[in-house]
């Protein structure tokens, strides 16, 4: 699964990775440097200590994002 948020301070959006087939969590932040992860898990603690809904064009994108993310715990 792969979630693109559009920021409004960059012009190349954020992307969060939650590949559970291949083990493979990562996010592109708005700097375009990035993150990588081990598990769903840490991802979304990153998520939830670095990202507000509000630092993105479209809030409800976010709130999909999470939704998803933990439905993948399951």
């Amino acid at each position: 699964m792969e979630f693109e948020l559009k920021s409004p301070g960059s012009a190349i959006p954020c992307l969060v990775t939650a590949d559970a087939d291949n083990g493979r969590y990562m996010i592109r932040k708005e700097d375009t440097s990035g993150e990588v992860f081990n598990s769903v898990q840490e991802l979304k603690e990153w998520i939830r200590l670095n990202w507000t809904e509000s630092q993105f064009e479209n809030p409800k994108q976010f709130t999909y994002m999470l939704e998803n993310l933990k439905a993948m715990e399951q």
